[in-house]
């Protein structure tokens, strides 16, 4: 039986294992994002974060390879077998967002609403009912602020 009074981690890394994090607590908010710099990111239609206080996550292992993707953003990976573990942004001071698929159990998470829609591909259809935000992006341009109606995520509760 686990201890109740013990506080919940998370364990996640790369591919390879060289990079590793715990993440400590639950994540203030878990969301899908269509932005266009993700999806080049991820190779993907769309990917999914779970937003930590930096203080939260601690790493181990190798050190990430630091990529600034955009001015003011920052991406992390693997050098060794290129997975992509976290994104920082001034956007967000004092947040680091970890992707979810990097977590030992991403099943742990569940999205709460998917962001950047405005810049969603035509394929993708969502029927999930969760809340979305369009941002103002325009398909590839990037931005060097937050879209105004982006709103934060509601703070995380798993379903």
């Amino acid at each position: 039986m686990p201890d109740a009074t013990k506080p919940i981690s998370y364990p996640g890394g790369c591919l390879c294992g060289a990079v590793r994090f715990l993440a400590h607590g639950p994540p203030r908010w878990v969301a899908h994002c269509h932005c266009e710099s993700c999806r080049r990111t991820t190779s993907s239609p769309f990917t999914t974060y779970a937003g930590y206080l930096s203080e939260q996550v601690n790493w181990s292992g190798t050190p990430a390879t630091v990529f600034q993707s955009s001015p003011g953003s920052e991406r992390s990976f693997c050098g060794r077998c290129g997975s992509p573990v976290g994104f920082t942004s001034v956007r967000w001071p004092g947040e680091m967002h970890l992707f979810v698929p990097s977590f030992d159990d991403p099943a742990a998470f569940s999205p709460q609403v998917h962001v950047h829609t405005g810049e969603q591909l035509p394929w993708v259809h969502l029927d999930d009912h969760f809340p979305a935000t369009r941002g103002r992006r325009a398909r590839g341009r990037r931005a060097d602020s937050a879209p105004t109606d982006c709103k934060r995520p509601q703070p995380y509760q798993n379903a």
